[in-house]
């Protein structure tokens, strides 16, 4: 039977049928979004490197998924990674592909002259335009999009996911699009579960997101610290935290600030948080596995993959609980990463369990291991955001726009211009 159980916090939109299997399902799903986009204009916005255009054995896929739709009034990509004039002229080539009479595409070029002119200006006025990035490229792109002032709805996903599926995109935006359900924020989620090894995937969502929120949730019930031990409960609920889709409505994106490192997914959350009320925010289940590229582990850098990864979230945690009354230190934090290891050791025996009776490979030795590495990861993190550290976010564009009312035109004109 279908898992149907709501947490009661946010709504959880499961798969209860066969809804993954056949094509009656996508013709319906996409015959409705046809008719909400006659109501409401539909965007998806693309973070993409330009390393990912010259892997297009992962990206070609996406493409033809997404040529295939009719809802969309425009796609915009946030092209990273490109200092050079030929590899923008590349990309604007590659997804050009995605235009048709209906559908207007624009690549904003972050790394281009004209938009590092309009962050020069923004930062003159001592705003920060954060560092180059996946979160500096999305900042970016909405800017622009709000510039334009023709998007009531805009859906975000990654341009490296192996398994992509119309399905996973129609489901997206599906809650927020939807007239009758009053959504304004979609947070999507999915198994991860690898074909070929035939084991779970997903580890730092599995061994350390998922269980540091949920004791550091019991650890603010335990001190009395109601709020945060909501706030924490809430990033409990969410069963996939790190995935990087959603969909969310202009209204709200205009007032969310974004983070500019690894902590981005769960920052995200925190401002939806802060700015919606629970009624309207959603889970939902995309697709039935999902598989993307693989980060390593870098235990020896922590400028690097999952290290860099445990690092940044784990900072963010911390300064949140810092700039919401809880003065930590050495001895607190210890305390945190002692409790985080406890139970990141029950979590890993029912992932045991889970795998066996399911018939999944799953070594639980070096499942263990790596929770040791992320404990100390922790630490490190506690070491670098000691002191008068602020978050490492982008002030949202309501607040741009409240200080450079100017620089809305400034940067519609460099993507129209790079564009032209």
């Amino acid at each position: 039977m279908a898992d149907f159980h709501q947490e009661g916090i946010v709504t959880t939109l499961h798969a209860l049928h066969e809804v993954f299997d056949g094509k009656g399902y996508l013709h319906e799903l996409e015959r409705k979004l046809e008719e909400y986009s006659k109501h409401v204009r539909i965007t998806l916005l693309l973070p993409s490197l330009y390393s990912e255009i010259q892997n297009p054995q992962v990206l070609d896929p996406i493409l033809d998924a997404i040529q295939q739709v009719r809802y969309l009034h425009s796609v915009v990509i946030a092209l990273g990674g490109a200092p050079e004039e030929a590899q923008f002229r590349d990309a604007r080539e590659y997804f050009g592909r995605l235009h048709t009479p209906e559908r207007d595409v624009k690549v904003v070029w972050v790394d281009g002259p004209r938009i590092q002119q309009v962050f020069q200006e923004i930062e003159a006025r001592d705003i920060s335009t954060g560092v180059q990035g996946k979160g500096q490229s999305v900042w970016a792109t909405l800017g622009y999009l709000f510039a334009r002032e023709d998007c009531d709805i805009i859906a975000l996903h990654d341009c490296d996911i192996v398994t992509y599926d119309r399905i996973l995109l129609g489901r997206l935006i599906e809650p927020t699009a939807n007239p009758n359900s009053d959504f304004e924020f979609c947070k999507g989620y999915y198994a991860r579960i690898s074909p070929t090894e035939r084991a779970m995937k997903g580890r730092v969502t599995r061994l350390f997101v998922t269980p540091f929120v949920d004791v550091l949730s019991r650890i603010m019930r335990e001190r009395g610290l109601e709020e945060l031990r909501r706030f924490f409960t809430y990033h409990r609920t969410f069963n996939y935290p790190l995935a990087g889709e959603f969909s969310l409505t202009n209204r709200l994106a205009r007032e969310i600030n974004v983070a500019y490192d690894w902590g981005l997914e769960v920052s995200t959350l925190s401002e939806v948080y802060h700015r919606v009320s629970s009624g309207k925010i959603a889970q939902i289940d995309l697709v039935p596995n999902y598989e993307h590229k693989h980060q390593e582990l870098s235990q020896e850098d922590a400028q690097k993959g999952l290290h860099r990864m445990v690092v940044d979230i784990s900072k963010f945690y911390l300064t949140y609980m810092r700039s919401h009354g809880v003065a930590l230190d050495d001895a607190f934090v210890d305390m945190i990463l002692h409790s985080y290891y406890e139970n990141v050791l029950k979590f890993i025996k029912q992932y045991s369990d889970d795998a066996a009776v399911n018939g999944l490979a799953f070594d639980r030795y070096q499942e263990e291991l790596m929770a040791r590495h992320f404990r100390g990861f922790l630490w490190t993190a506690w070491e670098q955001s000691k002191g008068p550290h602020e978050a490492t976010s982008i002030p949202s564009w309501n607040r741009v726009f409240y200080s450079l009312p100017e620089i809305c035109a400034n940067l519609l004109e460099a993507v129209e211009a790079d564009n032209a």
